[in-house]
């Protein structure tokens, strides 16, 4: 069954650095996916996650620099598509990439991704999908198999398979990302994506030459050993989905299954790393 999800919309003044210091705080409580708006942001959090007492500790609420005021609702999936027809604004990615809506027009760029993004995180708005995405304009993903874990709308699998990647896993707990991808693959008529709804435990017997994860730094720490030995010789891991401090402690964990930094990415104190075996 389709989650519920809890959308607090969020007036912000000043809306910078207000907005960017709003969201980090709202990760680290749990929310995980984000719409910035012309007035500050919209947060979403599944409401199994959600608690009365949520917001206690965003300190930026309490700040006498920025006045901040919201609402919050029920967000059903019957009237998701409504919310992103208002929200969703098309992205480019280093003038080579973009992510758009079927409603939006064609960007002149060598990629052009289409996605109905539903309630599924990875829209390429938030910090973490774009820095992968860039990630991914990088790398010679030619005749690589690839899996994309927590694949959100499925926009990184579809990237990958546009430069070249064959075969691709897609996988991500939530039904509705499930779904959703398997939609959006479709949409951008990708042959070589497979979807799974599910976690790491798909992974037994699995393996591949990149392996691309944007989850949440908890569950990252808890399936690098996984992604480790999933991964072939010469491999490439990246990851996001986590602070430029929480560095270290990815870093050591890493390392501890044979995996060296190679590159970094950040983006408003988010980061994006590149491992390799």
């Amino acid at each position: 069954m389709a989650e519920i999800y809890i959308g607090y919309e969020f007036k912000v003044t000043p809306l910078q650095p207000g907005v960017e210091i709003l969201i980090a705080e709202l990760g680290y409580a749990g929310f995980e996916s984000f719409v910035e708006t012309e007035t500050g942001v919209t947060a979403y959090i599944q409401k199994e996650e959600w608690n009365e007492n949520i917001l206690e500790d965003i300190q930026i609420l309490v700040s006498d620099e920025f006045e901040i005021t919201y609402t919050f609702e029920d967000i059903e999936q019957t009237n998701w598509n409504e919310e992103w027809e208002k929200n969703f604004n098309p992205i480019v990615v280093d003038d080579e990439c973009a992510v758009r809506a079927p409603f939006h027009d064609k960007f002149d760029t060598k990629y052009d991704i289409i996605i109905e993004p539903k309630m599924s995180f990875g829209t390429g708005h938030h910090e973490t999908t774009h820095m992968m995405i860039q990630h991914i304009l990088k790398t010679d993903f030619t005749g690589k198999s690839v899996l994309d874990m927590g694949c959100g709308t499925g926009v990184l699998a579809i990237l990958a398979e546009m430069r070249g990647a064959n075969p691709l896993d897609a996988i991500d707990i939530d039904n509705w990302c499930y779904l959703n991808s398997i939609e959006n693959v479709e949409r951008n008529a990708c042959k070589n994506i497979t979807v799974y709804e599910g976690d790491a435990s798909l992974l037994d017997g699995k393996s591949y030459d990149i392996i691309i994860a944007n989850i949440n730094r908890n569950i990252l720490l808890n399936d690098i050993k996984t992604y480790a030995s999933c991964l072939n010789k010469n491999g490439a891991l990246f990851l996001s989905g986590f602070y430029n401090d929480d560095i270290p402690t990815i870093e050591a964990e890493c390392n501890a299954n044979m995996l060296k930094l190679s590159e970094k990415i950040e983006r408003n104190n988010w980061v994006a790393l590149k491992f390799l075996n």
